[in-house]
């Protein structure tokens, strides 16, 4: 899904958080809830801080900041397992 995102040089590869490449099957009574955050660079980063700030969630499980198709736009990715 991020491919689309990312450039077709080898050299750009970026490094993902294993929570969002590997899904928890360990506990099938969890339920993924995907967030994906787009804007400007400093509008991301300063969500992902508040997210964190407000207890929500660390500030190292987002994905790097992603360029999109828009110039001057990034996203994050994240992946909250909930118990339901």
């Amino acid at each position: 899904m991020t491919q689309s995102f990312l450039s077709n040089s080898s050299s750009d590869a970026i490094q993902l958080p294993a929570s969002l490449l590997t899904p928890d099957t360990a506990n099938p009574e969890k339920e993924p809830l995907k967030h994906l955050l787009i804007g400007s660079p400093q509008a991301v980063r300063s969500t992902i801080y508040l997210l964190h700030a407000r207890g929500y969630a660390e500030v190292g499980v987002w994905s790097p900041l992603l360029p999109t198709a828009k110039s001057g736009e990034v996203m994050s990715i994240f992946v909250k397992y909930l118990r339901i």
